[in-house]
């Protein structure tokens, strides 16, 4: 198996330098192949300037192989190619956006299954906002403020992005709807990568676990365990 990353949002830009940087050396280094799915950001036509924002960033932190790949609704989440290319990818990363849209847009896809099968091989897969909340058991569909099954990299955990912003607010509901689940609260700015169950934090901020009716705070460089 990979690698995990879940980043809380405000991706490509200060501080997450580090977390991206480490995710980067994980995958393999500045040769690795980087792959990017915008999909997030399909429902208001912003999927191809993030993938250059996404693309540049990287660029900028080392990788010398980084593309943002035209998946973008079910019809590309089906392409035969694409699905090969994820595959061979090194990094898969998620960009923030729309999370129903995205977990949607991948669920049972062949692109997806390209990209388990990468993460089974070795690779790092993960996201920022939406794309970190896709990638676990369950996410929270802000629009429709309902709960609805993820893409399971993540078992038994449901992310909260922009922890300290917004996303700290939707806790109490989450508490009451998944009880039994740990409840990742991601700060802006802020990542962490993990294996095995075992995570550490990046970033500027702090990752704030809600588990056993108990809260635990750990900054950059420490580590927790799920």
């Amino acid at each position: 198996m990979g690698f995990i990353l879940l980043e809380g949002g405000a991706e490509f830009g200060g501080q997450m330098a580090s977390v991206d940087a480490q995710a980067l050396e994980l995958a393999g280094g500045p040769d690795a192949a980087v792959r990017f799915i915008p999909a997030a950001a399909a429902p208001d036509q912003n999927d191809q300037r993030v993938g250059k924002i996404a693309s540049a960033w990287f660029t900028r932190l080392g990788a010398r192989n980084a593309r943002s790949l035209p998946i973008i609704d079910s019809a590309s989440a089906a392409d035969m190619q694409l699905a090969e290319e994820l595959r061979q990818a090194r990094l898969i990363y998620l960009p923030g956006g729309f999370p129903h849209y995205l977990g949607q847009t991948l669920a049972g896809s062949r692109c997806w299954h390209a990209a388990e099968q990468a993460y089974a091989a070795g690779a790092v897969v993960g996201g920022s906002s939406a794309g970190a909340m896709v990638v676990c058991q369950w996410y929270f569909d802000p629009a429709r403020r309902v709960v609805v099954p993820g893409l399971g990299l993540v078992t038994n955990a449901c992310v909260l992005p922009h922890h300290n912003s917004n996303g700290g607010s939707w806790a109490t509901t989450l508490l009451s709807a998944l009880p039994g689940a740990i409840l990742i609260g991601i700060d802006e700015q802020t990542g962490a990568i993990g294996r095995a169950g075992s995570w550490t934090v990046y970033g500027r901020a702090a990752v704030t676990l809600y588990r056993n009716r108990t809260t635990e705070i750990y900054h950059a460089g420490q580590s927790f365990e799920l």
